[in-house]
């Protein structure tokens, strides 16, 4: 009867070490795709947040100068909604700037302001901190895009905007870009509003944090209407 041969101690370390390689590969497939999933994410969630974020800045900006009343005198000053507003030339944009912007509208056409919320908006962008905040009638600056880190609240984008890349810029009807303000407010026939975000966390594969630039413009026609 013949002996069976079986394996040598070579051919075990040989298959032990052949395993160990297999193993790895995969352990390491598995943690590169865990990491793109996680930046997939990340990315994903703050498109998402800037994107909601520009349509609602949009969206309220458009209604800018709203009074189906056609009151006169009605026009507040955003920085104390008790006050009338000096400039009511300006009609419901009361305040402009690259980095800031507060509209003013009679939403529920009383022939008044800030007797119903939201009638006066502010968007504010703040560099240092990396977000957009935005109060209403005067109130409390509320984070809208982004957080203070001091605030402890998770944060999921960062807005990073420049001097070159301003959050807002404004144009006449002819197309040229206004830059005097206040004085260029009653002139203001077209806003265009660009956020330019990353994500707050770092990207695991790219080893530093996405980029992105969402823009849009609006047309604010109640108060091209008022310059007619």
């Amino acid at each position: 009867m013949r002996r069976q041969k079986g394996f040598t101690l070579v051919e075990i370390l040989i298959s032990i070490v052949v395993g160990m390689v297999i193993l790895m590969a995969v352990y390491a497939a598995v943690v590169t795709g865990q990491r793109s999933t996680s930046g997939i994410e990340r990315k994903v969630i703050a498109g998402q947040d800037a994107r909601a974020a520009l349509e609602l800045m949009a969206v309220e900006i458009q209604m800018a100068s709203f009074n189906p009343t056609m009151t006169s005198g009605m026009w507040r000053d955003p920085g104390a909604c008790g006050s009338t507003a000096a400039s009511q030339g300006n009609r419901g944009i009361q305040a402009a700037s690259a980095t800031s912007i507060s509209v003013e509208m009679d939403v529920d056409e009383s022939g008044s302001i800030t007797d119903a919320g939201n009638e006066v908006i502010t968007y504010t962008y703040d560099a240092a901190n990396a977000y957009i905040s935005r109060s209403t009638n005067c109130g409390a600056a509320q984070a809208f895009l982004g957080d203070t880190i001091a605030s402890g609240n998770p944060r999921t984008v960062r807005v990073i905007n420049t001097a070159a890349v301003p959050v807002f810029r404004y144009y006449d009807g002819q197309g040229t870009e206004l830059t005097s303000f206040p004085g260029d407010i009653p002139n203001i026939a077209r806003i265009e509003m660009t956020l330019w975000v990353e994500t707050e966390d770092i990207d695991p594969n790219l080893q530093q944090r996405r980029r992105f630039i969402y823009s849009t413009s609006v047309i604010p026609r109640n108060h091209v209407i008022g310059m007619q």
